[in-house]
């Protein structure tokens, strides 16, 4: 049991992307003081957004470098920090080597990080960003579930370099990270497990897959169509929320499963359509399985016939209530994430182009 002194700096990996900017800002927002550990301490581009957030919030922001790959290279960000945040580990399914691209630097990032916990005497907690896909591969693993529900208790043991890369290499890297944890007793580890994660970013042009699925609701991409395919949601600000939480509650332990809902692909277009049906492409029709198992894989080469076969036309659900009982977590509704998302988007042009 981990009691942080809020007047000690905390450390936040990955302090530029998509989760970390809205842990950033409810860091500042709170008062403390954050060491950002980025690639790139000089591109003021880059660091925009941050230094926006901070310069209306009572905390502070100082910047190191750091990168995930580099044995060693979190020393000076983490020196006095007693809370350590590692968020930083890609998402993407679009790679040509997946063990270069997503398994390397999940696992050996995450690695690097908890042996320079082990190597600073001030840290007491880790929070690592783990997924639910460290807890399954497929939406067809949740027939093997004992009761039909996804829980903290499992683990992805479907997913491979092969068929599905990026839920195998969140699994390897929950996985090394409790293995680090165990071999010492001074600081303890707690996991932050979401699901898909929504909503509008800090940096209004993030990179996030999750970017890239909205988009394609209203680009046009999607017009034809979408599979029904079970998924589960999570506001990234209940998320931001359920770090520091995870962070700064004493008995926060183990794994939490931090999703908002259990939803489905085809059901995210429904409050969008709602909205902006009158103005941009939503998809309004659902496409059937076998049409999906024999066009997909020609129009995106991540979508295998084993993938649709084990996710589309299948449910996801899983079991929210240990963050909500430990953590007192609540979430926003899902109309509220996709609305404020896409008009995000709208806001930024990110449509101009298909409209015209």
């Amino acid at each position: 049991m981990a009691t942080i002194d809020t007047t000690a700096p905390v450390m936040v990996t990955g302090a530029t992307g998509y989760v970390a900017g809205w842990l950033v800002k409810t860091l500042l927002d709170r008062g403390h003081i954050v060491h950002a550990a980025v690639r790139d301490p000089e591109n003021g581009e880059k660091l925009q957004y941050l230094n926006a957030l901070a310069a209306g919030a009572p905390g502070s922001i100082r910047y190191f470098k750091a990168d995930l790959m580099e044995s060693g290279s979190y020393a000076d960000a983490m020196e006095g920090c007693e809370l350590i945040f590692h968020t930083a580990s890609p998402f993407t399914t679009h790679v040509t080597d997946p063990v270069k691209e997503l398994i390397d630097p999940a696992k050996l990032g995450t690695r690097n990080v908890l042996e320079q916990a082990n190597a600073t005497p001030s840290v007491k907690r880790v929070v690592v960003t783990s997924s639910c896909a460290a807890i399954y591969g497929d939406n067809a693993d949740l027939q093997k579930t004992p009761d039909g529900v996804f829980t903290e208790e499992i683990w992805n043991t479907s997913s491979s370099v092969e068929h599905q890369p990026y839920s195998y290499s969140k699994t390897l890297a929950e996985r090394e990270a409790w293995e680090v944890c165990g071999e010492q007793e001074r600081w303890d580890l707690v996991t932050v497990n979401p699901s898909l994660v929504m909503g509008p970013g800090v940096n209004p042009c993030g990179t996030s897959e999750s970017f890239n699925i909205i988009k394609r609701f209203g680009d046009g991409t999607l017009k034809a169509g979408v599979p029904r395919m079970g998924l589960g949601v999570v506001d990234v600000r209940d998320l931001a929320e359920a770090h520091y939480r995870a962070g700064f509650k004493p008995t926060a332990t183990g794994r939490y499963i931090v999703s908002g809902h259990d939803s489905d692909l085809a059901d995210l277009a429904i409050p969008l359509r709602e909205t902006y049906g009158d103005r941009y492409p939503i998809p309004t029709r659902t496409l059937p399985k076998w049409l999906v198992w024999l066009v997909g894989p020609l129009l995106d080469k991540t979508m295998t016939r084993k993938m649709v076969s084990l996710n589309v036309g299948l449910p996801w659900r899983a079991d929210n209530s240990k963050g909500r009982r430990e953590l007192g977590l609540s979430y926003r509704s899902l109309e509220e994430t996709l609305v404020e998302f896409f008009q995000q988007m709208v806001d930024h042009g990110v449509f101009d182009a298909a409209k015209s």
